[in-house]
């Protein structure tokens, strides 16, 4: 622990409390997700410990279970984006030649339309559910990893270790996950801690415009939509998924700077 810095360790006690409470979120709420439980906007008070929402439900439980759904959303769209992204970024690289063109011309043709407005259209189409949502943001995001993957492994294959293991005759998937991954996580871990933050605020604008999250299933960008016009009363109940989104943006990049900084220490490569 003393070798953790402060910065890290504010950011890994803030990033832990919003997963434990995403994964208890059931047993810790104190009222159900979608219950009316009082009148439309309430203070806070010792019932309500954020006060109620536009509609009467208790503010505090629809924050917990709309955590609960955020996070999930994005682990899962970053996980997907990272496991398609890298993989074909590296296969691409091992591979050369018309491989890596076609697969890179493709991501270009996919990245020149800004992801905003490919998800408004896909999504005014298509049913709005948590599984389309999730397949659609991991394989937005998947191009801007393969970018990365590819661009750090174009400079690994040309390693002494790469060439050993081609003149050997190791195959396509040996050379990428037992010769190039190994060698490049550092870059990968730092750029997973952004995706996943861009997965946050993405699944929340999407649910702000009305076609993320839909109701009665909380989300954080959600209850901002459902309680923006509370602001013009004075009332607060649309800013603290804003301070949520915000704390937990700010706390998973303190733990992925660390853990950039403790991994680019170690030795890289192989000798």
């Amino acid at each position: 622990m003393r070798n953790i810095p402060l910065s890290a360790m504010i950011g890994l006690f803030f990033t832990g409390i919003y997963f434990i409470m995403a994964i208890f979120a059931p047993w810790i709420a104190p009222y159900g997700m979608a219950e009316v439980v009082g009148d439309v906007w309430e203070p806070s008070s010792s019932e309500f410990l954020l006060g109620t929402d536009s509609i009467g439900r208790d503010l505090l439980s629809r924050m917990i279970y709309g955590g609960q759904t955020t996070i999930f959303i994005a682990t899962a769209a970053t996980i997907l984006s990272f496991t398609l992204g890298s993989v074909m970024g590296f296969f691409a690289a091992v591979s050369g030649g018309w491989v890596d063109q076609v697969l890179s011309r493709f991501v270009d043709l996919i990245m020149s339309i800004p992801s905003l407005i490919f998800a408004l259209v896909v999504l005014s189409v298509m049913p709005t559910t948590v599984p389309i949502l999730i397949i659609l943001m991991g394989l937005l995001d998947s191009t801007r990893v393969y970018r990365l993957a590819r661009a750090v492994a174009v400079d690994i294959t040309v390693m002494d270790y790469v060439e050993a293991a081609r003149l050997r005759g190791e195959k396509i998937g040996w050379i990428i996950f037992r010769e190039t991954l190994p060698n490049a996580l550092s870059p990968l871990v730092a750029e997973m801690g952004l995706r996943f933050i861009f997965a946050v605020l993405f699944v929340s604008t999407l649910s702000f415009l009305g076609l993320g999250v839909q109701p009665p299933q909380a989300d954080w960008g959600g209850i901002v939509k459902e309680n923006k016009e509370g602001i013009n009363y004075g009332i607060q109940a649309a800013l603290y998924p804003a301070y949520a989104i915000a704390t937990l943006c700010i706390s998973i990049n303190l733990v992925a700077d660390w853990i950039l900084n403790r991994t680019t220490s170690l030795k890289g490569g192989r000798g």
